[in-house]
């Protein structure tokens, strides 16, 4: 059993490179050769101490030893490395043939931020401040090309103006769309409205699609100053409001990656769908334990296991994870493949797996009443619910059921007798897990994580596929259970590999800083509550403040206001502490089945356990750059379901324009106001233009527009009645319209001229 402790351990340097999206070329690195000690980092090292660019003879010779054998060789290869270096951004090529660093020839590299009104903006790699690209700037461009440009001025308002220097990578080789036919000419409206220019498509390649149809289409000429982007339509995926159209359109408009390579497929037929002798030797027997699977009702992949028993010291958890690292090695397809997507993509009604179903439902899957390969941590806790040790192994278990939350929360808080007397094997065990949930609740409130529960919506469909109805997704003790088992757990397996000294992939929240955080002061301020007013601010401090807030009328809009001050969480090799859980150390280790990280911190907790198999590489730059790609990923999949749902919230709104509402105005924006309809959990928009009778004003510091005439104010958590007026799906956009003039809150000095 392994003590809680952070005393660093040697280091230890992997043999092997891991996995990342960044090639780390260097001279001489192919064909078996001996690495050469020309890399990147030597070439811009080189030409940062040079007086200005350089010709390719020159870096050549300085950086290339003479009379060595190969040396002809090493040359091409530099060459190479050099032109890749410009591909990439790194190196600018003048006209005079130098080669050159693009900071120091004022230039910026980075990626086009697209405004469907043409315009765009240039998002530096570097960090600096956007550059703004004008609209005849952009007629080449489109959204996510990654571009060369310099600084060509100010603009009235303050702006950096980007002039294109030069087109590093085309962000998008498709789009899709809705297709369409006007005066002969066939076009596709690309659905992502930062793509501005929409894609011809020559009558020849069409592929029968006809007018309205939503489309994919390949793009075979990109836009230039003079010319739109020129495509053809290389699938046809529907009719506009046929079911299940919203997931399709954001699988393609999102470039998820839904089709398994051959190779992948090859590999998941090659793996046993049993767990075999050779695969038990050297591991734990659990199965005469009698751990379980809680998880939600139409779950099908099952990663986690748990069980709890009392000790004399206070309890003893085990929780046992799927071991997907056994059958997803290190630069296989499969792990080519679930490294591509980064994370499951779960949708209303269908999900994107990391995993082909074979290993993430089946052999990989926690399923009752089978074998089942598992890396496992089983913690010690004291009658207080505080960690006194925990250890990792690797063991073979057998699940003993599979549960549900609502089954759980029935039998642990409705004392439901029948659930009771079906698992009444288990049930003292469940007890068991219910009075340690009771402690880590307590140590949770103590170190001040904070509590900001969501309520999430869930889609239900009719026979055909259609969207009926949506609900709350009901969360419960059950949920609360788990949730406490998983994060011990995280946090075991952050401390473990933080302790061997290992480079690994964390999970960080990093706290708020800089004007974020003096706004939510004032804020607060003006509302009589009171942040200590320190360099930063700390977890427990906004946790009590949550807590005494409870209640309060404008409670839900300060817990607003607390949650967008606060930083988004990331993957990052960095130790730096999860800010929302109050937690030094924190690591995904729980969802290897659906999350990449959680692979990559089962293989360093594997080979720190027993230096078996092939060696885990702790190569700083490589999982740093995957740790990006990881945090990229999760965004990308997020997005996308966000984008379903709200083209399923729009088609339920369809057949309700007219109709009259109650609502919260859940956001405030100098454009208007955001109101989610109460009961419903959509939101629709009231722009401001359509506030009548007055002029109104945005304070970003109180969230609040306010009349300029009659005082009238709007904020976060006002309550509303609304007019439904437009529903658009092209544009995933809900409009409404306020019922009552002057619903708004009059000031004191405004009702004394009333």
């Amino acid at each position: 059993m392994q003590r809680r402790s952070n005393k660093k351990q040697s280091k230890k340097t992997g043999t092997s490179p891991v996995d990342s999206t960044v090639e780390k070329r260097s001279v001489g690195l192919h064909r078996g050769r001996r690495p050469a000690q020309v890399t990147r980092e030597v070439v811009l090292r080189h030409l940062r101490e040079c007086a200005g660019p350089q010709k390719l003879e020159r870096i050549i010779a300085a950086l290339i030893p003479s009379g060595k054998k190969q040396n002809k060789s090493a040359k091409h290869e530099l060459h190479v490395l050099v032109e890749e270096m410009v591909a990439n951004g790194q190196l600018v090529m003048t006209r005079r043939d130098e080669y050159g660093l693009a900071a120091k020839m004022d230039l910026l590299v980075g990626r086009i931020v697209g405004h469907h009104d043409g315009f765009g903006f240039l998002s530096p790699d570097d960090g600096t401040e956007d550059l703004y690209i004008s609209g005849r700037e952009m007629r080449g461009l489109l959204h996510g090309d990654r571009i060369v440009a310099r600084v060509g001025g100010i603009d009235r308002r303050g702006r950096r103006l980007g002039e294109l220097v030069k087109v590093l990578e085309r962000g998008n080789t498709q789009v899709v769309g809705r297709y369409f036919v006007e005066s002969g000419v066939g076009f596709v409206v690309p659905d992502n409205k930062r793509i501005h220019q929409d894609v011809l498509v020559p009558r020849e390649k069409t592929a029968g699609a006809v007018h309205g149809q939503i489309v994919v289409a390949a793009i075979e000429k990109q836009p230039d100053a003079h010319t739109q982007p020129i495509g053809r339509v290389s699938e046809i995926l529907g009719e506009h409001l046929a079911p299940g159209m919203e997931t399709d359109v954001a699988i393609r408009a999102f470039d998820l990656p839904h089709v398994w390579s051959e190779a992948a497929l090859q590999a998941t037929a090659a793996v046993s769908r049993k767990v075999l002798a050779k695969d038990r030797r050297g591991r734990e027997d659990l199965r005469n334990l009698p751990l379980v699977t809680i998880d939600g009702a139409d779950a099908r992949d099952f990663d986690d296991a748990v069980y709890c028993e009392r000790t004399d010291e206070g309890w003893r958890l085990t929780v046992a994870i799927a071991d997907v690292s056994h059958y997803v090695r290190v630069d296989s397809a499969l792990d080519a493949a679930a490294r591509e997507r980064g994370t499951s993509t779960y949708f209303a009604n269908r999900v994107v797996p990391m995993l082909p179903a074979e290993l993430s439902n089946g052999i990989c899957s926690l399923n009752p009443e089978v074998d089942r390969l598992c890396l496992v941590c089983e913690l010690e806790f004291d009658r207080d619910g505080t960690v006194r040790g925990y250890r990792f192994f690797e063991g073979v278990m057998r699940s003993a059921a599979r549960l549900t939350y609502a089954e759980v929360g029935a039998m642990l808080v409705d004392d439901d007798t029948s659930l009771r007397k079906q698992y009444g094997g288990l049930v003292g065990h469940l007890e068991q897990l219910y009075h340690l949930y009771k402690k880590l609740k307590r140590q949770r409130e103590k170190r001040g994580a904070l509590a900001l529960d969501t309520v999430q919506p869930r889609f239900v469909f009719d026979q055909d596929g259609k969207i009926a109805q949506i609900v709350p997704s009901q969360r419960n003790d059950a949920h609360r259970i788990i949730e406490e088992c998983m994060i011990a757990a995280n946090v075991a397996a952050a401390e473990y590999l933080h302790g061997a000294d290992l480079t690994a992939i964390y999970r960080i929240h990093e706290p708020p800083v800089g004007e974020k955080v003096e706004d939510l002061r004032t804020f607060l301020g003006e509302l009589g509550l009171r942040v200590p007013a320190s360099a930063g601010l700390e977890p427990r401090e906004l946790a009590a403040l949550l807590k005494s807030i409870q209640g309060r009328a404008d409670e839900r809009l300060i817990q607003t206001v607390i949650l967008r001050s606060l930083r988004l969480a990331v993957y990052s090799t960095d130790q730096l502490g999860h800010f929302g859980l109050a937690l030094r150390h924190y690591a995904h280790f729980t969802s290897p089945i659906r999350r990449y990280p959680d692979l990559m911190v089962h293989r360093a907790i594997r080979w720190t356990m027993n230096k078996r198999g092939r060696p885990y590489s702790d190569d700083a730059e490589a999982l740093r750059s995957l740790a990006e790609k990881c945090s990229i990923l999760e965004r990308r999949a997020d997005d996308a379901s966000h984008y379903a749902e709200a083209w399923l919230k729009c088609e339920y709104m369809l057949a309700k324009v007219g109709e009259t509402f109650a609502g919260t105005v859940s956001a405030v924006t100098g454009f208007g106001l955001f109101v989610e309809l109460d009961g419903m959990f959509i939101e629709g928009l009231v722009h401001v233009t359509t506030m009548l009778h007055d002029y109104y004003h945005f304070d970003s510091i109180h969230h609040r527009l306010t009349g300029e005439r009659s005082g009238g104010s709007y904020r976060i958590g006002q309550q509303v009645k609304v007019r439904l007026t437009r529903v658009s799906l092209d544009e995933r956009r809900i409009e409404l319209e306020l019922v009552e003039r002057g619903s708004g809150k009059k000031s004191r000095k405004s009702r004394r001229r009333s």
